[in-house]
């Protein structure tokens, strides 16, 4: 038999997994490594920090998915890849063989390179990622800010930093909540519109915001760039998330900064029997196939590929959207709605991103 595993269990794999007990992949045995019995959805994060989710309400369970399925679940996290043996190592120092591996982990933040960067962090920050690790001490500093009034430093000036201010402002507010963003300015990856609306959105709550990067800290402080110390009792790191250090030395071909370099058909471009999707890869091949043909399915592409390789199908690539739809949540049940070059804000957006959020977390929740 084929030996499928699956690495992770984000968006992609959460819906093949759905999908395993109706419709089986013959002839094929699955493993499925992912560390933690639910899977906690980034996008319903921040409201869970403001106060409007609970943490079962952002998270899809695992179990459920794998009832009347021969899958094995092993929990643990990768540690290293060789992809000449085709053999997976876990931080527990086991070994997993592989005929195919999928790969569809969370974002991670990568603490060796932040502590290089910001001297202190280790010890001192709490960190956005892995999210069962943040979830787990937010309400902690929930429950210490309803006992005195917190400063609260946001380190990321990016979608994450500025979802995860505005949620804080709401939950806490008697913070002084501060958004460092670094060289460039609050959401820079949007358009001018969008961050004229983002930098209104946090001035209406009352967030600082400081245009410098944060490069050591302490306790009681965190140091500026510039060469101030911003006086804070709770820094958070929301800086984008990186690519996972165990691929560095994998051999598979990775872009610029250590992401998988994937095909059209999310394949590994140097290695056809491993696929990735999500936060830990990256397209580098799009140029249209010679028959200029690209499938068209409501199934995930990366699911749909994995079924056709595994049954001796060449995969099919796929036509990824120029324009979509973005949502960013500003804590007190308002959001940020932009679609290209066009943009807007209010209630409306917020029950749009809350009723996508919801739709979704219920869709695989098999309780």
């Amino acid at each position: 038999m084929k030996h499928l595993l699956m690495l992770g269990a984000s968006h992609a794999h959460i819906h093949l997994l759905s999908t395993l007990a109706k419709a089986p992949l013959t002839g094929v045995r699955i493993t499925l490594l992912a560390p933690y019995p639910r899977q906690l959805c980034s996008g319903v994060m921040p409201s869970f920090v403001a106060g409007h989710y609970t943490l079962d309400a952002c998270a899809i369970l695992l179990e459920p998915l794998l009832q009347n399925t021969d899958i094995t679940w092993v929990h643990g996290h990768a540690a290293a890849l060789n992809v000449q043996k085709k053999i997976l190592t876990l931080e527990d120092g086991s070994t997993h063989a592989f005929d195919v591996l999928s790969i569809n982990t969370s974002p991670v933040q990568d603490r060796t390179r932040i502590e290089q960067l910001m001297p202190g962090a280790r010890e001192h920050a709490l960190f956005a990622r892995p999210l069962e690790s943040f979830a787990a001490l937010w309400p902690k500093v929930v429950e210490l800010g309803q006992k005195k009034p917190l400063r609260v430093a946001i380190i990321g000036g990016g979608a994450t930093g500025f979802e995860l201010a505005c949620a804080v402002a709401h939950r806490l507010p008697n913070a002084a909540v501060t958004l460092l963003s670094g060289n460039t300015p609050i959401g820079a990856n949007y358009p001018t519109k969008v961050q004229a609306l983002m930098t209104r959105a946090l001035r209406v709550r009352g967030i600082t915001m400081i245009q410098e990067r944060a490069v050591a800290l302490a306790a009681g402080e965190v140091a500026l760039s510039g060469g101030a110390r911003l006086a804070c009792d709770v820094p958070l790191i929301a800086v984008g998330a990186q690519a996972p250090a165990w691929l560095q030395a994998s051999g598979l071909a990775l872009d610029a900064q250590g992401f998988v370099a994937v095909d059209a058909c999310q394949r590994s471009t140097s290695h056809p029997q491993i696929f990735a999707a999500g936060d830990v890869a990256t397209r580098v091949d799009l140029s249209l196939p010679r028959s200029g043909v690209y499938a068209v399915s409501a199934e995930p592409p990366l699911a749909r590929n994995l079924r056709a390789v595994l049954a001796g199908i060449d995969p099919s690539p796929y036509l990824p959207q120029h324009t979509t739809l973005n949502l960013l949540s500003c804590g007190n049940r308002r959001a940020i709605a932009s679609w290209g070059q066009w943009s807007a804000q209010g209630l409306w957006a917020w029950w749009l991103k809350n009723w996508i959020d919801r739709s979704f977390i219920k869709k695989y929740s098999l309780r």
